[in-house]
């Protein structure tokens, strides 16, 4: 049985003037599930969660968060908790002072904020820096007051935007590991703008990549890594992202001729319109090297790069193929290799739309 739903997003359009925003958007987020809004900068993302905050007013649709209409609420009313990449604390607050911000704004009673107060700060790791002023604190530390003055007011969802974007990488790691188990812990209901693919892949159980102001395809990380239904979410979704290749269907319509020299042909395990005009999409995690002189690619090498763990190899020519290889590897600059991919694993998407076959 499925959980209710938390946020109902309903044809949702948000004009500027004549900039048309966000074009009919509708998405269904359950409660206590964590929604990762992806995609690059202008998509779109930003504003969604801005109306869902109720700093933007939304010009057509329906908007609901726990079962009430919120069009034309104001925020405050709105029962929402927003933590924003830049922290937005009080600088001249302590942490405690800053935790309880909204509840001396409620009049709640000291009993009742000092319980909330070390129940928060313990689930956040911060009992120990409660009387610290945000100029004492390291950037993770501020983050997670920033998360904890969230928490504090138990709300029906917690909206994020971009909150890891100041931090630096090996911080942001942690960041979102925290993030991900505060929500399990909570139960929370979260929504969480990104346009770093990587941070919504692992954090988030349902994710939605937007372009230009629509939703371009939503479901689970994996789902739209296995099957995405465009070039589009295809190049966004991985990392390093897919190699595209265009060609030519063949006249059986079970493999694909390469625009690349030497006609190169590649099996597709399965049957498609023949003679069509294509993409290929290759992830480069998918491509291995082999020692098959008949391979459909062979390259020449024009960089290696090496993680100690991983090898990327990105290869010469006007394709410029990117490959990653686990485990290192003795291969160098100039070097030609033969490459080989599993016929599932070959992605088709139509030359002039973008859509998958």
């Amino acid at each position: 049985m499925s959980a209710e739903p938390q946020i109902e997003l309903v044809g949702i359009d948000k004009h500027y003037g004549s900039f048309h925003a966000l074009k009919n958007i509708n998405l269904t987020i359950p409660k206590g599930q964590f929604v990762a809004l992806v995609g690059p900068s202008g998509c779109g993302k930003s504003t969604l969660l801005r109306s869902l905050a109720g700093l933007e007013t939304i010009t057509g649709g329906t908007m609901k968060i726990g079962g009430d209409v919120m069009n034309g609420v104001p925020p405050r009313k709105r029962d929402v908790a927003m933590v924003f990449q830049s922290y937005a604390l009080y600088p001249h607050m302590t942490v405690e002072q800053n935790l309880t911000y909204s509840l001396r704004l409620k009049r709640v009673s000291k009993d009742e904020m000092k319980r909330a107060t070390e129940e928060v700060a313990k689930t956040i790791g911060l009992s120990h820096l409660l009387h610290r002023y945000p100029r004492e604190l390291s950037g993770g530390q501020r983050q997670r007051v920033a998360m904890g003055r969230a928490i504090i007011r138990n709300p029906k969802a917690f909206l994020f935007d971009e909150p890891l974007s100041n931090l630096d990488a090996a911080l942001r790691v942690h960041m979102r590991k925290e993030i991900r188990a505060l929500h399990d812990r909570l139960g929370a209901t979260s929504v969480y703008v990104t346009h770093d693919q990587i941070e919504a892949m692992t954090m988030a159980d349902h994710v939605v990549v937007m372009r230009d102001g629509v939703i371009e395809q939503q479901g689970s990380p994996l789902e739209l890594y296995d099957t995405p239904a465009t070039r589009f979410v295809a190049g966004f979704i991985g990392s390093p992202a897919m190699n595209f290749v265009d060609g030519t269907t063949s006249a059986d319509g079970t493999s694909v001729t390469l625009d690349l020299p030497a006609s190169r042909t590649i099996q597709l395990g399965r049957q498609v319109e023949p003679g069509r005009r294509v993409t290929v999409g290759l992830r480069p995690e998918h491509l291995s090297i082999t020692e098959d002189e008949n391979s459909p690619l062979i390259v020449d090498v024009a960089v290696v790069e090496s993680t100690g763990s991983l090898t990327y190899i990105t290869a010469a020519g006007d394709a410029g193929l990117t490959i990653v290889l686990t485990g290192r590897s003795d291969l160098r600059a100039g070097d030609r290799i033969a490459l080989a991919i599993e016929p599932g694993r070959v992605h088709l998407f139509d030359a002039d739309s973008g859509r998958a076959i």
